[in-house]
């Protein structure tokens, strides 16, 4: 057996059932513990993580806003695209209803993951915030060990799936799209991914909060295009989603236990609950309150599964190729070229290059978070000089054990986030009160200042 073979055996062990309940059973039990508070506080959340008004004298490095799209930059990437067209053509249309149950519960999991990483974040000698997973292992859950386990799986996780297999299919997507030779593609955005570190966090989150919204709007918009100009196929697309999801018939030949497997597992690859990622970068929000930034956290998993995912998979259902010839890996593609000729094909194609960048700066600052924890912050200038250097190396590269290195410690995170998600639950609950508390208070105010 090859070392590749291995890594595959382990990665689908990693990856297998015991890890997907872990996963969402953490969401459900978070869920009641909260008392649904992803159903309840959705609007409000929405409202304030899109909102102008920003809480200036709180600490932190970056706004809501810009914690909100770092994380999403790292989330939003090729599990939108690929992920759901693989999701579908495994178990069938009703793998999309089972990504909107691990979505709904993902939501509480993300709320509580970011309530911590507030909660726990330390202040270095530059007055920059330090947070996620780590710290709240070691400084809440006084598990130092779990912490620089979760640190170490981060770190190679951020040069694999965070870097290397991003920088490769961005180059071979334009490659296979306009003919651009693999290393012209890598040199730029090489270029693009130093000149954005240089500046840190700060750059990071200004970046990302004009590139993340113009990416995902562009690509929704074709969507929605689509939906619009073939209106008349959305129902029974949205209605055969519904029944599958209870019969697995339409592919897997009645293998229910697929559909469902199929659709957890895309829906956790797209939106990292539970992994823990995502509260690194929630950890230098500014804001007054742990609970205030959670919400906004929160926000993350619905626009990531529930927006963007959906209008790929009823999109994909509704071209109904994927019970005909058409790979996984083409069947998105194909989709929108069917629907909208060349062009959608070409926006497909434009939308898997801007996914795959912004993921790469994303995991920038989840891997130097981990590398710092791990070593000291004297390492970043070093880190982020093998950062940018790997993303050229990537581009030009043939990385298919790479690719089964990093699903590991992408999967491996969870496992010790997890153990802290639930043995600190108590911490968010409390936090939970302060917040509710907190906007009860606020209504009245705003209620007394109108009248």
């Amino acid at each position: 057996m090859t070392f590749e073979d291995w890594i595959g055996k382990i990665s689908g062990w990693v990856w297998g059932p015991p890890l997907l309940i872990l996963l969402v059973g953490t969401g459900i039990y978070l869920t009641f513990r909260i008392g649904f508070l992803q159903m309840r506080l959705l609007p409000y959340s929405l409202k304030l993580a899109f909102s102008k008004k920003q809480d200036k004298r709180s600490e932190g490095d970056i706004s809501h806003f810009q914690a909100l799209m770092t994380a999403l930059a790292a989330t939003v990437g090729t599990g939108n695209i690929a992920g759901v067209a693989t999701a579908i053509f495994t178990g069938g249309p009703g793998a999309v209803f089972w990504m909107w149950i691990t979505a709904f519960f993902g939501m509480a999991t993300k709320y509580a993951e970011a309530v911590l990483a507030v909660k726990y974040r330390v202040e270095d000698k530059d007055g920059e915030m330090s947070g996620g997973p780590m710290y709240y292992l070691e400084r809440g859950l006084g598990q130092k060990w779990l912490g620089v386990l979760f640190a170490l799986f981060g770190a190679i996780a951020a040069f694999g799936i965070g870097n290397l297999v991003q920088s490769n299919s961005v180059a071979s997507v334009v490659q296979s799209t306009f003919s651009v030779p693999t290393w012209v593609t890598g040199l730029v955005l090489t270029i693009f991914t130093a000149l954005v570190l240089i500046g840190g966090i700060k750059s990071i989150g200004k970046v990302t909060a004009l590139f993340v919204p113009v990416m995902a709007g562009f690509y929704l918009l074709a969507g929605l295009v689509v939906m619009i100009l073939n209106f008349d196929l959305v129902p029974a697309a949205i209605g055969l989603i519904f029944n599958d999801a209870f019969t697995g018939e339409a592919v897997a030949g009645g293998a229910l236990g697929t559909v469902i497997r199929m659709g957890v597992a895309r829906g956790v690859f797209s939106n990292e609950a539970g992994l823990g990622s995502a509260p690194i970068a929630a950890a230098a929000a500014k804001t007054d309150l742990p609970g205030r930034q959670a919400l906004v956290s929160m926000t993350q998993v619905f626009i990531d599964t529930i927006v963007i995912c959906s209008i790929t998979g009823i999109t994909i259902v509704m071209g109904g190729l994927y019970t005909g010839d058409t790979t996984a890996a083409d069947l998105t593609s194909a989709t929108f070229g069917k629907f909208l000729g060349q062009s959608g094909s070409v926006i497909v194609a434009v939308g898997l290059l801007f996914f795959a960048s912004s993921t790469i700066i994303g995991w920038s600052y989840y891997g130097e978070k981990c590398f710092s924890y791990l070593f000291s912050k004297n390492v970043i200038f070093y880190y982020r000089i093998a950062f940018v250097a790997a993303v050229f190396v990537g581009a030009i590269s043939q990385l298919e054990i790479v690719w089964g290195v990093a699903d590991v410690m992408n999967g491996l995170m969870a496992f010790p986030n997890l153990i802290g998600l639930l043995g600190l639950s108590g911490v968010v609950v409390v936090e939970t009160r302060k917040i509710l508390n907190t906007i009860k208070e606020e209504k009245k105010e705003d209620k007394s200042l109108s009248a």
